[in-house]
């Protein structure tokens, strides 16, 4: 299958996400979305770039890929991170992070030449007594924090 990049909007990106993704919800806000569509216009795939989730990391030149997703498109996501990263680098940001889950393989990444940069244990979740948060199903899963090449 060949799949070419395609502009998408945040209200279509946002939707693809929450029809396909396994097990995260659409993000909080974004920077820019790209997808990828098929020979026939379909859209196969969205990547959704953002500010860092982790406020240590908002610098003012790094942005994070908060959410790729496909419909089971064959090397959709290799296509979407490395495209994320000409974007990004066009829009004159310097850095590119992600993450992905602990049993999630990263060959997306590693194909699009993205390198490890630390292994984050889990997080008991964002709950307390002050600021009580509903479980996403997210917590507790160590994570693998990856940047652009």
């Amino acid at each position: 299958m060949s799949l070419h990049l395609v502009p998408v909007r945040s209200r279509d990106a946002n939707t693809f996400v929450a029809e396909h993704h396994r097990h995260h919800r659409p993000p909080q806000g974004q920077v820019f979305a790209v997808g990828a569509a098929d020979r026939t216009g379909r859209l196969r795939a969205v990547a959704i770039v953002g500010r860092p989730v982790a406020r240590h990391l908002d610098d003012g030149a790094t942005l994070e890929v908060t959410r790729t997703c496909t419909d089971g498109a064959a090397n959709a996501n290799s296509l979407l991170y490395a495209a994320a990263w000409r974007a990004t680098k066009a829009l004159g940001y310097t850095r590119l992070l992600t993450y992905t889950q602990s049993g999630e393989s990263g060959a997306s990444l590693r194909g699009a030449g993205w390198r490890v940069l630390a292994q984050r244990r889990p997080r008991p979740g964002w709950h307390t007594a002050s600021r009580p948060r509903t479980e996403l199903g997210t917590e507790h899963v160590a994570r693998t924090l990856w940047q652009a090449p």
